[in-house]
């Protein structure tokens, strides 16, 4: 099925979209460091560029769209250009799971936030986001005190 706007048109509207910077990652990211925890955002030397890592506790973030990383509650494939959607999507999906199972055969937390969660219930998901490298921090913590004289 063909385009319903015009290939320049289509184009200006695909490179206003942003990978990183989204409204997404800065509101969690601002709240975070209120928080007083540190981090490196798009870390293009981490496998997969976590939106946020904090290496010092192996914790890597994932901020997922619903429409890019197809969401099961939210994501519908557009009826235009249906296959080449439809194996986009799937290609993403594919390299969330490799990317989340990379990390976890290496020993880091892996968070992945779906954007209807942070929309939802703002404070739930920094709360659990917050948690998780609580865990990760102790866990450093007493790995450390293990390997001491």
């Amino acid at each position: 099925m063909a385009d319903k706007i015009s290939k320049e048109a289509r184009s200006k509207n695909m490179s206003a979209i942003r990978s990183k910077g989204t409204q997404l990652e800065d509101r969690v990211s601002k709240e975070l460091w209120r928080r007083g925890y540190r981090f490196r955002k798009n870390v293009k030397a981490l496998f997969g560029k976590p939106d946020i890592a904090i290496k010092k506790f192996k914790v890597v973030i994932f901020l997922d769209s619903c429409f890019w990383h197809g969401c099961d509650i939210h994501y519908r494939i557009p009826k235009s250009n249906y296959d080449y959607w439809f194996n986009k999507i799937e290609r993403n999906r594919a390299r969330d799971k490799e990317v989340t199972l990379y990390y976890q055969q290496h020993g880091w937390a892996v968070i992945r936030i779906w954007d209807h969660e942070v929309k939802e219930d703002f404070d739930t998901v920094v709360n659990r986001i917050e948690q998780a490298i609580q865990a990760r921090r102790l866990d450093v913590r007493d790995h450390n005190h293990d390997h001491k004289p």
